[in-house]
């Protein structure tokens, strides 16, 4: 529920902040207090943080804060909230694909299915926004955001982070914020980071972000992540498209055209399908104290 309110959060702050200074800047101060605050000296001997932690941080904070999480907010510049999140909604779909392609895995018929109607709701959710002269380049970043959304989520399972869930999260953070905040330096922003222009809005907005976006929502991610079924977890997005959609529209005055809500209605299903499909594929889950594989009646296709 909390991450389906973060699309209008971002929208809200890139009015009058530089998107992806912004975002990285949320980041790096979620992550740096949530590390000052769970970190402990004597938790080093039992569980380092050394190099091999930190490069886990640096890959799964690039799949899921810069690139995915700065891509949306890229593309919340010229695409309405609510169709951003209807788009995001393909991330489960992106990982049964990938599953099958790189993990040479056999997908149930019902996950076939839903692959093949999610892309269908999906051609039709941006042909429509096209038809609402919404600009392709924004449709795509959007895309791109859940693609790179999908590998970070399954890199993250396996990842060497900290076995402290706290720990593990405020580095990826801390990571990934540092390498949107290099992209938005190099992107110009700085000529945008002009403290005058700044609404109370948008600072509001930024620090709801951190707090609940970053702190709460993101974390709680993380953690069921190493924790609980990806197919579990991969339920989230049934529930934040619809949200955003509504608050955009409430809020926003994002307008609701009834071609997209079918369209994402379409998404939606396919992405109910998929998840609620059993399969033959094992799914490790990771626990505080290590990996556990869970039994042979648990398992399932990775979503």
């Amino acid at each position: 529920m909390i991450w389906g309110t973060t699309y209008l959060g971002i929208r809200v702050t890139n009015e009058t902040l530089p998107p992806l200074i912004a975002a990285g800047t949320r980041f790096v101060i979620a992550g740096a207090v949530l590390f000052a605050v769970s970190t402990r000296r004597r938790d080093a001997e039992t569980d380092p943080i050394g190099a091999p932690q930190w490069f886990a941080a640096l890959v799964v904070g690039a799949g899921l804060i810069a690139f995915g999480n700065g891509t949306v907010v890229l593309a919340e510049r010229t695409v309405p909230s609510g169709t951003v999140a209807l788009i995001f909604a393909l991330v489960p779909l992106w990982i049964a694909l990938w599953d099958r392609l790189v993990g040479r895995r056999r997908l149930p018929g019902r996950v076939a299915i839903g692959i093949i109607l999610g892309f269908t709701g999906a051609t039709l959710l941006v042909n429509d926004a096209r038809l609402a002269e919404i600009p392709l380049s924004g449709l795509l970043l959007a895309v791109a955001a859940s693609m790179s959304w999908a590998g970070g989520s399954l890199f993250a399972r396996s990842a060497r982070l900290p076995h402290r869930p706290l720990v593990g999260n405020a580095m990826v953070m801390m990571a990934g914020g540092t390498i949107s905040l290099i992209w938005g330096i190099a992107r110009g922003e700085m000529t945008l980071a002009d403290p005058d222009r700044f609404s109370t809005a948008s600072l509001l907005a930024l620090g709801y972000l951190v707090v609940f976006g970053s702190w709460i929502a993101f974390t709680s991610y993380l953690w069921l992540l190493r924790n609980a079924r990806t197919s579990l977890v991969a339920t989230y997005a049934w529930v934040t498209p619809m949200l955003a959609v509504y608050l955009g529209h409430l809020i926003a005055d994002e307008t609701l055209r009834s071609r997209s809500l079918i369209a994402g209605g379409v998404v939606l299903a396919a992405v109910a399908l998929t998840v609620s499909a059993g399969g033959v594929a094992r799914d490790d889950v990771g626990s505080d104290a290590g990996q556990e594989r869970r039994t042979e009646d648990e398992a399932e296709v990775p979503l």
